[in-house]
């Protein structure tokens, strides 16, 4: 029986990580692709000044604010977004929209598909390995109790030729 667990191991281990890490791969990649074929960068200026700029803020700190943007066809476009705290009214700041105008995220990065492929095939690694192991784990409790049994079967039969022995 650890014979069969071993080799779905060192066959399965690496046929199910290797299929399920290309699989999201794949998936992702797909994702990566249509967003940057959707979305655009564009510039765009604040309307009003954002908030944060009197109190001390972390350099990092983004707040909501309104900026307005003229799309490819010449169309003004307004809307909403995280830009530095404290940025005055006119600054720019480079935006992500996609074809109907709307605000979006900057597209999904390629590194974050190949970190997902790498995450989920060594998720199915460590999960395929823990059944295995739980898996031998059972049959050995299983066939333990099955020897157990016989065991106290057989002991029921020997004991009393055994103990009579010694009454002597």
């Amino acid at each position: 029986m650890s014979a069969l667990l071993l080799l779905v191991l060192v066959v399965g281990l690496p046929a199910a990580s290797l299929s399920a890490g290309s699989a999201m791969y794949s998936s992702q990649m797909r994702v990566v692709h249509t967003q940057s074929a959707q979305r655009h960068q564009v510039t765009a200026s604040l309307i009003k000044d954002a908030p944060g700029g009197t109190r001390a803020t972390r350099a990092d700190d983004r707040q909501k604010a309104q900026v307005r943007w003229t799309e490819k066809d010449g169309t003004q476009r307004t809307g909403t977004v995280r830009v530095a705290s404290g940025m005055h009214a006119g600054a720019t700041t480079w935006i992500w929209v996609d074809g109907s105008g709307a605000v979006k995220g900057a597209p999904m990065p390629l590194q974050s598909a190949v970190a997902m492929g790498w995450l989920t095939g060594g998720t199915t690694a460590v999960g395929v390995a823990t059944l295995a192991c739980a898996a031998r784990g059972g049959m050995h409790l299983l066939l333990d109790r099955r020897r157990y049994a016989q065991w106290d079967a057989e002991w029921v039969l020997v004991e009393p030729l055994w103990s009579a022995r010694f009454r002597g």
